[in-house]
């Protein structure tokens, strides 16, 4: 397939994309013949089938296509998973790193030779618009080269040190734990789990891979972009299964080294508390958000509007980035309200693989009950000001579909407070900066942050004040949303992560390495 130039990030905002849209339709019909059939998992390098009720996957978008079957692993297939993974992964570890970051880069450029077909089939299965849909292919291809270039700046990770004697010689290394569980979400289905698992296999892990549950298809992809760039058999093994079936036996399984995990705050925490029994084991946890936009009454308020629309609506709200509250300051509330009435009101809303559809469904029937139960509460604690219903007309009867909703409410309520994943915005106004930082810095989350002003003075404290790893200032593209790999590190403090250094970022390769000391005493 002959790929566009062009190359689209979560901030694309326009362009020439006549091209882009060509290949999608492409893309998009091919997927489509090929939705319905029956895949297998894959350990060991091989196909595995099961007798097993299988995994139906339906799109979002109407819940009468079905994208296809999948059989579905159980704990005796964690234990043929891990038991591969173990008997490979010495091998893989004793390649020279050059070798594997060859093949890694080998994974990256193939993921961007099929990023259409990727792209098309994540939209079907997950319900992401065009545009959202190609940037979570488009990082997957650049985390793994961002990473890959962790260790080629490092030499392998490997340090000549201070002699304390003349007749030694001491060397810093970093070696790979042994076997990773990785285990993804549906949001963003090959970012993350390119990502993650990525990041284990250049340190010279092995990985056991599940993806998310809703989204299969997307995380084949990934298995076979990996096989077919030459990962060894065994090394990267796939499982598909229901997560509360396997997820368990996955992070449990004593012959894991390892965890790396995308997903809820309550999953996070129990797998960090369950983790290590014997001895401590490394636990990589992001762990969603319940993220914050200040608006001061010095900001660009039609900036401001844009970009909390954009972050709180953008994939449905249904990312651990996504602003969910914004605390606006009174003397320009009414106004700012207003820009951010008239722009969410201009959202097209339908099929997401339409050319210029912007809002999606949500994933499944659960976020649908979510969403109508924090519409209840809503209506309760406060008002609403958009939104608030299910949208059934049509062809999006056959969906998961609801309305962008933005509501305003007292800043006691829960629904401040508690992540909920969905097209949902709380408002409040406040009197300060000191209110507004207090105000978003009491939730137990600390994911993205964002402010908008027009005053250096107030930008520079809320960097120094806010409690959230990701921060933005000004950012009409997205207020709390848009990290790239090399660009921003995508690290959540207090609820929202476990270890204080983040994808995307300069320190995560390491984080799947550990620290050896080397001393040979020569001339004896």
């Amino acid at each position: 397939m002959t790929a566009t130039a062009t190359k689209i990030t979560y901030t694309s905002t326009g362009g020439d994309l006549d091209e882009f849209h060509r290949l999608f339709d492409e893309a998009l019909a091919r997927a489509r013949a090929e939705a319905g059939r029956r895949h297998p998992f894959h350990i060991d390098g091989k196909p595995v089938t099961t007798g097993r009720e299988p995994i139906v996957d339906r799109s979002p978008i109407d819940t009468t296509f079905v994208l296809g079957t999948f059989d579905c692993a159980g704990p005796e297939h964690v234990d043929q998973a891990v038991a591969a993974a173990r008997r490979a992964q010495r091998g893989w570890a004793r390649l020279r790193w050059q070798d594997r970051v060859a093949t890694m880069r080998k994974a990256a450029e193939l993921i961007r030779e099929r990023k259409y077909d990727l792209a098309a089939i994540m939209a079907l299965e997950v319900g992401k618009n065009r545009l959202e849909a190609m940037g979570d292919v488009e990082e997957s291809a650049d985390l793994i080269d961002y990473y890959v270039q962790q260790v080629e700046d490092t030499d392998g990770f490997v340090r000549p040190m201070a002699r304390i004697t003349p007749i030694e010689q001491n060397t810093d290394v970093l070696r790979p734990y042994g076997i990773f569980s990785c285990i993804a979400p549906f949001n963003f289905p090959l970012a993350l789990s390119a990502g993650m698992s990525s990041a284990a296999l250049v340190a010279g892990n092995a990985v056991v891979y599940k993806p998310a549950e809703d989204a299969p298809w997307t995380g084949l992809g990934l298995y076979q972009a990996y096989r077919d760039a030459g990962i060894p058999p065994g090394v990267f093994n796939l499982v598909v299964g229901h997560g509360t079936e396997i997820g368990d036996s996955l992070w449990q399984h004593e012959g894991v080294d390892g965890v790396v995990f995308t997903g809820s705050k309550g999953v996070g925490l129990r797998i960090h508390q369950g983790l290590s029994r014997r001895w401590i084991k490394p636990a990589l946890l992001e762990l969603g958000g319940k993220n914050a936009a200040i608006v001061m009454d010095s900001a660009d308020l039609d900036a401001a509007a844009e970009g909390v629309m954009r972050s709180a609506f953008g994939l449905q709200g249904q990312k651990c980035s996504a602003t969910s509250r914004v605390y606006v300051h009174r003397a320009v509330r009414q106004r700012f309200v207003e820009k951010l009435l008239e722009k969410t009101a201009a959202i097209r809303i339908g099929d997401p693989t339409e050319r210029d559809v912007y809002l999606g469904p949500v994933i499944n029937q659960k976020a649908v009950a979510r969403f109508e139960q924090a519409v209840e509460q809503a209506r309760k604690d406060g008002k609403l000001l958009a939104g608030g219903n299910r949208l059934t007309s049509g062809p999006l009867g056959k969906g998961y579909y609801v309305a962008p909703t933005i509501v305003e409410l007292p800043r006691t309520s829960a629904l401040f407070e508690d992540e909920l994943f969905l097209p949902f915005l709380a408002v409040a106004d406040v009197a300060s900066l000191d209110e507004a930082l207090a105000e978003a810095n009491k939730v137990e989350y600390g994911l993205t942050a964002g402010i908008f002003s027009g005053k250096p003075a107030e930008v520079e404290r809320f960097f120094d004040e806010i409690e959230a790893g990701v921060c933005y200032a000004n950012k009409r593209t997205g207020a709390t949303t848009g990290a790239w790999p090399g660009a921003q590190a995508f690290c959540g403090w207090k609820g929202s992560g476990s270890t204080g250094k983040g994808g995307c970022g300069p320190y995560y390769v390491a984080q799947f390495l550990r620290e050896q000391s080397r001393t040979v005493i020569e001339g004896q």
